[in-house]
């Protein structure tokens, strides 16, 4: 249980909670993330975010191979150590979210709390068959929350797009050092394809990204006020309320942001795609 604050004493590494990634000091905790994997020697399992190896450790113990990453260069160096003998893991000391990730179909890691966003989508991304990740439990609850809701959002929207969501258990802040404020939440990802047709995908992903900057606002407003975002010649005022008025069923240009599921958002992405967007003005 206390490896990790002996390791870190070796090493010589004081962690801090600006890193944003706190290290788990439970065992039992990693090996349930394992669990929840279902790794085995099949599996190339990507790693982010590897600290001293604690988990990387266990994974090695059961994965075909594991890709552990690692940006801070003395954590790196510690990792190194640690898992010299360990012959089906390969090292990568890099930023994750500027490198082009190798093969894998399998992702367990303890993310760092501030790129939770980024390296999600990044993932999404790619195809792979699950990942079990440890984010902050507000952002775990804003990955699975309902239409309506303080945390549905944009996020919620995109992610539901791409994947199906388990949140599985949820660990106090007591489990890892530095102790974070907050507690955290295991979650499974596991890719799929869309539960909903999109004409375009791009523009359906403009189309959540304007309307959520005005989330309590009711559709017919949010599309206005972002309207250079979704529609690509900028028109006058009057124009732009014509424009959103011919394409949005009045259904849904009254409905707000925020209650709206996804499928309907898909819908009103779908009515501008079809509409006259790029005729001159």
């Amino acid at each position: 249980m206390n490896r990790v604050p002996a390791l870190l004493r070796k090493y010589g590494i004081r962690l801090s909670k600006r890193t944003g990634q706190p290290h788990v000091v439970h065992s039992d905790i990693l090996s349930r993330m394992v669990d929840h994997a279902q790794v085995s020697g099949r599996d190339h399992v990507l790693e982010i975010g590897a600290g001293i190896g604690n988990l990387t450790q266990l994974l090695a113990e059961r994965a075909g191979k594991v890709i552990a990453v690692e940006q801070d260069k003395k954590l790196f160096q510690a990792l190194k150590e640690q898992l010299k003998g360990c012959t089906n893991v390969d090292l990568i000391h890099a930023n994750v979210l500027r490198i082009e990730l190798p093969r894998f179909n399998k992702v367990v890691a303890n993310l760092p709390y501030s790129i939770s966003s980024d390296i999600t989508f990044k993932l999404l991304e790619r195809s792979f068959e699950l990942a079990v990740l440890m984010y902050q439990r507000e952002f775990a609850r804003r990955l699975v929350a309902p239409p309506g809701s303080h945390d549905y959002g944009r996020l919620t929207v995109n992610v539901y797009y791409r994947a199906r969501v388990e949140l599985l258990e949820e660990i106090p802040p007591t489990a890892f050092i530095p102790r974070p404020k907050v507690s955290s939440t295991i979650v499974r990802l596991r890719p799929r394809d869309p539960p909903f047709t999109v004409t375009d995908e791009e523009l359906f992903f403009d189309v959540v990204r304007a309307l959520f900057q005005h989330r309590r606002q009711r559709v017919r407003n949010a599309l206005y006020h972002s309207f250079n975002e979704v529609f690509p010649k900028a028109r006058s005022k009057p124009e732009r309320r014509k424009m959103i008025d011919e394409t949005i069923p009045k259904e849904l240009a009254n409905s707000r942001v925020m209650d709206l599921p996804p499928e309907r958002l898909g819908t009103i992405a779908n009515c501008i795609a079809s509409s006259p967007r790029n005729l001159p003005v």
